[in-house]
This record gives C-alpha cells, sequence and structure tokens, in this order.
C-alpha cells in the first residue's frame, strides 16, 4: 500500500506545478498575436506562433509519453519545463532583436514544453487505485483555473518591470513566463520524489505488479483495439474537437452581433469556468458514476452547447451555452483521461497517454483551422452542427459499450 502522506506530497507538487504551467501559457499567448504581427509584419501572421505550437506539442507528446515510460515522471517532466523555459527565453530575445524567426522558434520549445507538461495529471493519477483516480484528475485539472486567472493578470506588471529594466515592455510576458517555468521545474525535479512511476508498479493490496522487464509487451497498434481505450480516446478527442471549434468562433459570432470587447469577455469568462471550475465536482462524479457515464453527460452538455449557441438570444444565454460547452469537455476530459489510465497496464501507460495527447492536440489544432472556414460558410449554423453530429456520436459510442466498465475492472464492477 503506498503511503498516504506520498500521496499528497505527490498530488500538491504537481498541483503547484500545473499552476505555474498553465500561468505560464497563458501570459504568453496572451500578445502573442500582437507580437507576431508585429515581428512579421504582416496581419495575417499573428496565428503563426499558436500554430507552431500546437504542432511542438503534438510531436513531443509520445516522445515524452516514452521517455517517461523509462526515465520517470519526475526527470520527463522537469525536461519539459526546461524547455519551456528555454522557450521563454528565447521568445525575449527575440522581442528584443526584433527576429520573427526567432520569435517562432520560442513558440515552438513552448509547444515542446506543453507535449510534456500536459502529461503531469496521469502522474498524479497512477499514484492512486482507480476508486480515486478521476478525483485526482479532477483536482489537478482544476489547478487550469489558477493559471487561467492568474496568467492574464501577470501581463501588466510583467511589462512593467521589464520597462524598468530598459526591455520592451512586450517582452514582460515572457519574462514571467520563463520565471515561472523555472518554478514550476525546481518544485518537480527537487520535490516529486519518490517518482510516480515507481510507485505506480504497486498494486492497492501492496503487492507489487510485474516489472517493465517482466511484463508482456504489447505494440500500439494492439492496445488501441482494446474497447475502453478506443473509448477514452474517442472521449478526449471529440471533446477537444467540439470545444474548440465554438470556442473559436464565439468572439466572432459576437462580433458580428455588434458586442464589445467586454461582453465577448464576459462570454469566454463563463466558458473558462465551465471548462476548469467543477473540475474537483466531474472527478467526484465520475469515481461515483462510472467513466462511460460521465462521458456520456459529457456528450449531452456538449451536444445541448451546439443546439443552444446559434439560436439563443442576448448575452446571458450565449454564456450558459459556452459554460455549459466548456463543462462537457471537462465531464469527457476528465473520465476520458481515467478511463485511459484504468484501460492500460502500468508499463503501457505512457506510451499510449502519450500517444492520446498527440492525437488530442492535432485535434485542437484541427478544430481551431476548421472553425473558421466552416463560420465562412455559414455562421455559426455550420460549426455548432459539426459540433451536434460529432457530440452526438460520441454519445452513441458510449451507449453502445455498456460493456467497457467490466472489460476495464472486471466481470464483478
Amino acid at each position: 500500500m503506498i503511503d498516504g502522506s506520498v500521496q499528497r506530497r505527490t498530488t500538491g507538487v504537481l498541483f503547484l506545478a500545473q499552476s505555474l504551467f498553465t500561468a505560464g501559457v497563458i501570459a504568453s499567448f496572451t500578445l502573442s498575436p500582437v507580437i507576431a504581427a508585429d515581428l512579421s509584419g504582416r496581419a495575417g501572421a499573428a496565428g503563426l506562433p499558436t500554430t507552431i505550437t500546437l504542432i511542438g506539442r503534438a510531436a513531443m507528446a509520445y516522445p515524452a509519453g516514452w521517455l517517461m515510460d523509462r526515465a520517470g515522471r519526475r526527470l520527463g517532466l522537469s525536461l519539459g519545463f526546461l524547455l519551456g523555459a528555454a522557450g521563454g527565453i528565447v521568445s525575449v530575445l527575440a522581442i528584443i532583436q526584433g527576429s520573427f524567426p526567432i520569435f517562432l522558434a520560442g513558440a515552438l520549445l513552448l509547444g515542446v514544453m506543453r507535449g510534456t507538461a500536459e502529461q503531469g495529471r496521469y502522474a498524479a493519477a497512477e499514484v492512486y487505485p482507480a476508486s480515486r483516480r478521476a478525483r485526482i484528475i479532477g483536482i489537478i485539472v482544476f489547478a487550469g483555473t489558477l493559471g487561467a486567472v492568474g496568467g492574464p493578470l501577470l501581463v501588466g506588471p510583467a511589462g512593467d518591470v521589464v520597462a524598468r529594466w530598459g526591455l520592451p515592455v512586450t517582452a514582460g510576458p515572457y519574462v514571467a513566463t520563463a520565471v515561472l517555468l523555472a518554478l514550476a521545474l525546481g518544485l518537480v525535479f527537487l520535490l516529486l520524489r519518490p517518482d510516480p512511476v515507481r510507485l505506480r508498479l504497486l498494486v492497492a493490496d501492496g503487492k507489487a505488479q510485474e516489472t517493465t522487464e517482466k511484463a508482456a509487451f504489447f505494440p500500439m497498434h494492439t492496445i488501441l483495439r482494446r474497447p475502453a481505450v478506443q473509448l477514452a480516446m474517442a472521449a478526449l478527442v471529440i471533446g477537444q474537437l467540439v470545444m474548440t471549434m465554438l470556442m473559436v468562433v464565439t468572439p466572432l459570432y459576437m462580433d458580428h452581433q455588434n458586442h464589445g470587447p467586454e461582453l465577448i469577455s464576459w462570454v469566454i469568462m463563463a466558458h473558462t469556468l465551465g471548462m476548469f471550475g467543477l473540475s474537483g465536482l466531474t472527478g467526484w462524479l465520475t469515481d461515483r458514476l462510472g467513466r462511460t457515464l460521465t462521458i456520456f453527460a459529457g456528450g449531452g452538455l456538449l451536444a445541448l452547447s451546439a443546439v443552444l449557441a446559434p439560436v439563443v438570444n442576448g448575452v446571458p444565454l450565449l454564456a450558459l451555452a459556452l459554460f455549459l460547452l466548456g463543462l462537457g469537455w471537462n465531464f469527457s476530459f476528465v473520465a476520458g483521461s481515467s478511463l485511459l489510465t484504468d484501460a492500460v497496464s502500468a508499463e503501457e501507460q505512457g506510451r499510449v497517454q502519450g500517444a492520446s495527447e498527440m492525437v488530442v492536440s492535432l485535434a485542437s489544432g484541427l478544430g481551431s483551422l476548421g472553425a473558421g472556414i466552416l463560420f465562412e460558410q455559414a455562421g455559426i449554423w455550420l460549426p455548432a452542427g459539426v459540433g451536434l453530429a460529432l457530440a452526438a456520436g460520441l454519445m452513441g459510442l458510449t451507449a453502445l459499450s455498456g460493456r467497457v466498465r467490466r472489460l476495464v475492472l472486471g466481470p464483478d464492477a
């Protein structure tokens, strides 16, 4: 049996690290389009750093999972935060020198960091028995709330500080990002002991599982045929796609409805609250109700949001629709992550989780790119219609997968 104090320390370290990481990511993103347009001299290049970041995130996710299986979560996460801090520094140098290519290099490093750091929720979950994993994942996801609030608040003060140093004001968020990620690096490298990879080899009754050397090795294509793995990845990917598409087009839709920036920000704030604010409750519900039922509920919330968004009148109802969108993503994300952890052995977790993160990253990029194209064709109706179809598909897949809980937890579950 793993000692409770070790579990709590592991969770606390990863919660703080994820808070710092999220704040750093959001701080760096805040002015990225403005800086990109300024350095490149073209407004059309404003979204290129975000695209480069997504490419780096997708490219690193699977290698990071593979590395963590072999070298441990502590070293894997530490390497990610180190590269992210370097990305912040490179971005500062790019702003000082007025170099757009160097700025893109910084964005790539930040993306590589995300491909590693966003697997922190799995590191926390794997040191707990299956009956508590969803709650722990929910707690780690909730850390994003602190980052989502703290990141934008740092932008102004950080700019004032670097201005006193004689640096461009726009370099401030990236200095803050480098500092936050360096703090996360120190936390994980010094305090994430013993490594979660070692702890996950203990089962709840205190007996050791087979070590990696003795365990059977299954190739990825065999693992991906498991129904529970397929459902978990479907929940993660579809939740990300639907959420991204509707989130991206909502500000544009509101602008076309003559709503100003302040009202748009309130709607996006409601969406962010739905994504992160209730994660602890979502985790508790997932452990109580089961993974598949929670995924089904997440699909239902995504579908309801897709129905409401094009038809409601007034900002309050649109904010409700976007809150439900965020909450549907949260249900799918927490339950899908928990099911994925349950569905694979300790020796398979890093590889499979890394592959999942890679696919989710690609889904996020596809959703961002496709949303604008769909909106251009038929306004918000077409992205909402595609989102509704995808959410309904997730609900149907979940309804047909009633055997999943028994496949994962045994015939008596």
